[in-house]
């Protein structure tokens, strides 16, 4: 019972099974990290939902949408995926600089906090030998297709970004590195008046400006996907800019 109304608790293996008809089920959040394709997660449509949200990138063709930067082209799809936190971060400050700069091409790192599927200690690994080390005493390199993600949502970028990923000993708050190549020179100020006006116009609610000396926690409970860090991005030429967000 939550603020006197009783929510239903269910525990199912299979999404087919949940029932949502029974209780009034619109929109499920498909969390779980299970059922990233249209095949699986159109078990809680057959449940009774009516549109699934994923939480995660797609691992078929299912649409993928970023807030503020392609949910404008959504169609009335019952099945989306709301793509990775990564993804989310990055697209946004992605955007501003390839309308406004245009991007040649582009690294990005993301220093990303402790996930669900890292080791306590060092265990083995479904998918290579260092996500198997324990988390809370190593830095670790991954991979991610947080990058490569973003040309999906913004077709124009589509093979001018890609990325890695180092997973560290946090519990909360992850980092989003760019570097990119720009067609249109500009000075590193001009890129931070650029991410400020998106954050106070169209990309408002969605992208954040800070110049504060700010660490991750302080981003504990930030309601915006993306945050940009001002005082963290240097240039080395009006061309060749690294932006943190």
């Amino acid at each position: 019972i939550v603020n006197g109304k009783t929510v239903r608790v269910t525990a199912e293996r299979n999404p087919a099974d949940l029932k949502w008809d029974e209780i009034g089920v619109d929109v499920v959040a498909e969390a779980t990290g299970l059922f990233l394709t249209d095949e699986t997660a159109r078990k809680h449509i057959e449940a009774g939902a009516k549109k699934v949200v994923l939480t995660g990138p797609s691992k078929d063709a299912t649409p993928m949408f970023v807030m503020g930067v392609n949910h404008a082209t959504y169609a009335g799809q019952d099945i989306v995926s709301n793509a990775s936190c990564t993804t989310n971060c990055l697209a946004p400050i992605a955007k501003v600089l390839n309308d406004k700069f245009g991007i040649e091409s582009g690294l990005m790192t993301t220093v990303h906090a402790t996930t669900a599927t890292q080791k306590t200690v060092d265990g083995p690994s479904a998918k290579d030998w260092r996500g198997g080390r324990g988390a809370s005493q190593n830095i670790i390199p991954s991979s991610t297709g947080a990058a490569k993600a973003v040309g999906v949502v913004l077709p124009e970028l589509n093979g001018k970004l890609t990325g890695m990923a180092f997973r560290v000993p946090t519990a909360n708050v992850s980092v989003v590195d760019l570097t990119v190549n720009l067609k249109e020179g500009a000075s590193y100020e001009a890129i931070c008046a650029a991410m400020k006006e998106a954050s106070e116009g169209e990309l408002k609610g969605v992208l954040g400006y800070t110049e504060d000396q700010v660490v991750s926690q302080d981003f504990i409970g930030e309601v915006q996907t993306s945050v940009f860090d001002a005082k963290a991005g240097i240039a080395l030429t009006d061309n060749f800019v690294k932006v943190v967000s």
